[in-house]
């Protein structure tokens, strides 16, 4: 029998409405798995994870993906559209799934692009797209239910430091504009500027570096 692999050995964290948060970590570190965690996605062995004072371990399977639909927005590095369907109709799928109708969905939609600038890629499949343009409808699908938190992997690790920029920097606007709480893990220490706190997973402990004004 193969033996059970401890990941996260000690993690004490916690984010008040509209703050930033970097992780970071070598590959392999488990930042891709506290992220999994925070967004409900990975079960735990013990401690407890509570969001909008939700705790997330109570949720049966249903009632955890209607949470994850409301409250969380996920970005990850590779952009993980659907090829078959338009910028559109991939931002339109998280307002779809919560129950809104089509005509709300889609104005929805078309605010969320609009605020990432691709008011003009609308009908574009992702192929049509470049990879920056890809992330950005990423951002536009994971922001259209103005979630209460953000989770991004590695946002800009697919890109090319110039488009990464620009993909970061709506992040960031969008982020601030609405209030909303993000914990981005991400190798590049460029980010870290930008946040309310640094923390540094290491052998499966989070350290907290840096918070803003120290």
């Amino acid at each position: 029998m193969a033996r059970p692999v401890e990941v996260l050995k000690g993690v004490d964290f916690d984010l008040a409405r509209g703050a930033i948060a970097a992780v970071y970590g070598a590959s392999g570190s488990g930042k891709s798995t506290l992220l999994h965690i925070l967004g409900g996605m990975d079960s735990l062995t013990s401690g407890q994870v509570r969001v909008c004072g939700t705790e997330l371990s109570s949720l049966n399977s249903d009632d955890a993906a209607a949470f994850r639909n409301r409250h969380l927005g996920f970005v990850f590095q590779f952009y993980h559209l659907l090829p078959e369907f338009s910028a559109l109709e991939n931002v339109m799928l998280p307002a779809l799934i919560a129950g809104k109708g089509i005509q709300e969905a889609r104005t929805m939609a078309c605010t969320a692009l609009k605020d990432v600038g691709l008011s003009q890629r609308l009908d574009h499949r992702p192929a049509m797209l470049s990879g920056g343009e890809q992330q950005r409808v990423a951002l536009a699908r994971a922001l259209v239910m103005k979630p209460s938190l953000v989770l991004a992997d590695e946002p800009t690790g697919n890109l090319d430091s110039k488009t990464g920029s620009v993909v970061w920097n709506y992040l960031l606007d969008l982020i601030k504009k609405n209030d909303i709480a993000l914990v981005v893990a991400t190798h590049n220490p460029a980010l870290a500027k930008e946040v309310d706190s640094v923390y540094e997973l290491t052998d499966g402990i989070l350290h907290r570096i840096t918070e803003k004004g120290e």
